[in-house]
């Protein structure tokens, strides 16, 4: 036992304990109290003596007194928790009690209070010694039922997710065998889920599974750093109103999103309208096997739903034992429905298969066998030639580090709450939880998981009595990675779509709507005046210089503030990496973007940033002075703006040269530059003359032909270019 020197330690002790050990503790403690002296104190309880020993203060004869007479007629004499009555005088009270604010229950002796804290903290300890064949019983079917389900589920939010279906099932196994012992609600299920897929998907889109289990290591890493910091509070903070919009908007976009599996589309998508768009245009190439298939699963999925509810017998009599069978058959059916459609589909995709007919649907394809590749999380990576150390990794997540988590524990508690009966949610001890989840989950190749709240609802329906229906459920996930990998290749990707359709359908909260708009009307408009400066418009143009310089044109529509930083980063980087291997220049027009504050400007710099890892050069093209003056106050120094075609024309020209004689290399400080430059155009005499602001520009010969070269270091190429 490692001791502490302070007192206070003595808070944490559990008695009755014998002598001998007690010495132990105390010597331990450093807290020298001679045999002989313990022995003057006979008529003293133990945990009185150690109170003595704790503070120092020898007992008076008067309490020793008092304590023997009261002791004899059979009281004890103790002040709540076995503290002597007389201890509460200050010439008793330990160090700790003169703390201005300390009240003496703090300075009490609480036996129990380890026990307590222990229990309370791995709640496993509280419900595992009263495990009985009955619960036991209750939990394997329960937890069986749950791994029926979340293997259909897993696969197709893996895909959702943008990654390969096999870590659906990586992120599936680990937090049921975590929750198991530090889960507080007998009813959640942790594992991947359509809400976090979702948000996975906009960090994997154009990179590697890499920067998935990284952003899930993290994620945990938050959420274990705000359960330590007590901020488990901060969910009461979230208001209903928010939670319900967030969740139907979350469920709208996911179902909107599996429209082109289940009409047998392909094509990728950067968001809700976009994949609007999309489906509308290539509905001529739907294929007419994948839709019929999806039609069909849908309507069973919501068939078999229904087929729990029903009751045999008449309402008011019991029903017999045969009805009684027959409706709990009715339950299995219906809780098991996802991996039954699943199944049937597999099964008639195999049959096809093996005939000279030709497959009609979409199949998965292979799944990756054997269990996940177990190690630390990549802290580093490589994407084509370019390579990203843990910081750029970091960089590319963003606000996705702090969001992911925070999302995933407000889904968590609101779950929790939801099948807590009326008991109390420890929003810390799931943030714990959560936390270990996902940081012992990104050792297995997973993705960021939180509780699902369809997979709850069947557990709970399950009726599981413990949270060691988790086991069973991890333990099956482990058996079909083992095992069941090879045959997932014959699910069809209609069954899939239609599986997590009907899983999101039912969380859009269409009722709230009304009386909302009745009862805060000014807030709902808010939303809508809003939501432009979240998501401006984009329109990306091809477009060619008077020389025939090539270059895209991408002109965001609205003011540059916080809540459009990320969306325009992403969309703007996900323009030039379209480009491949042209690296054409990108050039962003700035004339609609009338403001902008300090976190767009630090977004831009990421933005910048992202563009000179791949040498690819982007200008923005007439700014604002109050913008120039937002980028200049937070020190964008990579900020490169121009005011005029004539200066475009002649900056992509000394781009074209600088390729054409292979001058770009490790060097390559031109685009984007490493100072804050301006150039500015002025008219002498009727010719055009470009001067720069920076002191180690270089001139031109003074001809009317030839102007100056603006924008280069000195340690850049220079270039002569005749005025257009």
């Amino acid at each position: 036992m490692t001791g502490s020197s302070s007192p206070g330690g003595l808070e944490m002790l559990v008695v009755p304990l014998s002598r001998s050990l007690l010495f132990e503790i105390l010597d331990d403690l450093g807290l020298k109290v001679e045999r002989y002296q313990w022995m003057n104190w006979p008529n003293l309880r133990t945990d009185t003596k150690l109170f003595f020993a704790a503070s120092g203060v020898e007992p008076s004869s008067e309490h020793l007194t008092t304590q023997s007479k009261r002791r004899a007629r059979g009281n004890i004499v103790t002040s709540g928790q076995g503290i002597p009555a007389s201890a509460q005088d200050s010439e008793y009270r330990p160090w700790w009690c003169s703390v201005p604010g300390t009240t003496m229950s703090s300075c009490r002796w609480r036996p129990g209070t380890l026990r307590k804290v222990v229990r309370r903290n791995i709640p496993i300890l509280t419900w595992l010694p009263k495990y009985n064949l009955d619960t036991f019983v209750s939990d394997l079917i329960a937890g069986v039922t749950v791994g029926l389900t979340v293997m259909p589920q897993g696969l197709a939010y893996a895909t959702l997710a943008g990654l390969e279906p096999q870590y659906g099932l990586y992120s599936a196994f680990m937090g049921c065998f975590v929750y198991l012992i530090l889960g507080s609600c007998k009813d959640i299920t942790i594992g991947p889920t359509a809400l976090m897929a979702l948000m996975t998907y906009q960090q994997v889109v154009g990179r590697n599974p890499d920067f998935a289990v990284l952003l899930c290591f993290l994620s945990g890493c938050v959420q274990l750093l705000m359960s330590v910091l007590h901020l488990g509070v901060l969910v009461d903070f979230i208001s209903i109103p928010v939670t319900v919009g967030f969740t139907s908007a979350t469920s709208v976009i996911i179902a909107v999103s599996q429209l082109k599996g289940l009409l047998g589309l392909s094509f990728t998508s950067s968001g809700f309208v976009d994949n609007v768009k999309k489906v509308y245009q290539q509905i001529g190439e739907t294929r007419l096997g994948d839709t019929v298939l999806g039609g069909v699963c849908i309507v069973i999925l919501l068939l078999l739903r229904k087929l729990k509810d029903v009751k045999l017998g008449p309402k008011d009599d019991k029903p017999s034992d045969r009805q009684r069978l027959l409706m709990k058959i009715f339950w299995l059916v219906s809780t098991s429905r996802n991996a039954l459609v699943v199944i049937v589909c597999s099964v008639l995709a195999f049959m096809f298969h093996t005939s000279e007919k030709g497959l009609p649907f979409l199949l998965t394809g292979t799944v990756r066998s054997g269990l996940p590749p177990f190690g630390l999380p990549p802290f580093s990576t490589v994407i084509g030639n370019q390579s990203y150390s843990f910081m750029d990794m970091c960089s590319e997540l963003g606000s996705s580090i702090v969001l992911v988590p925070i999302i995933a524990v407000l889904g968590n508690v609101a779950i929790a709450k939801a099948f807590a009966s009326g008991q109390s949610v420890n929003a810390t001890q799931e943030l714990l939880t959560l936390g270990l989840c996902n940081i012992l989950g990104s050792f297995a190749s997973s993705m960021p998981v939180t509780g699902s709240f369809s997979r709850s609802a069947v557990n709970h329906a399950s009726g599981v009595k413990t949270p060691l229906g988790g086991l069973y459920t991890g333990v099956l996930i482990l058996l079909a990675l083992s095992l069941l990998t090879p045959y997932f290749y014959f699910i069809p990707k209609a069954s899939l779509a239609a599986v997590i359709i009907c899983a999101v359908i039912f969380m859009i909260e269409y009722e709230v709507v009304q009386p909302m708009w009745k009862s805060s009307r000014v807030g709902i408009n808010i939303v809508f005046l809003l939501y432009p400066s979240a998501r401006p418009a984009i329109h990306v143009e091809r477009k060619t210089t008077h020389s025939g310089k090539e270059y895209l044109m991408v002109t965001p529509g609205n003011s540059l503030y916080f809540p459009a930083v990320d969306f325009i980063r992403t969309n703007v980087g996900r323009v030039g990496v379209k480009q491949g291997s042209s690296q054409l220049p990108v050039i962003v027009d700035c004339r609609f973007i009338l403001g902008a504050d300090f976190t767009a400007a630090k977004g831009i710099a990421a933005l910048i940033d992202d563009f000179h890892k791949r040498k690819q050069p982007i200008y923005f093209y007439n700014p604002s002075p109050e913008v120039v003056s937002v980028f200049k106050g937070a020190n964008l120094e990579e900020f490169v703006h121009i005011r005029s075609e004539e200066e475009l024309d002649f900056i992509l020209q000394a781009h074209v040269e600088m390729l054409q004689e292979g001058r770009p290399d490790e060097n390559y400080s031109m685009l984007p530059a490493l100072e804050l430059k301006e150039i500015t155009t002025s008219v002498a005499n009727g010719a055009g003359h470009y001067s720069s602001q920076r002191p180690d520009t270089v001139e031109s010969p003074t001809d009317d032909d030839y102007t100056r070269t603006p924008l280069l270091k000195s340690s850049a190429p220079r270039a002569e270019i005749r005025k257009i």
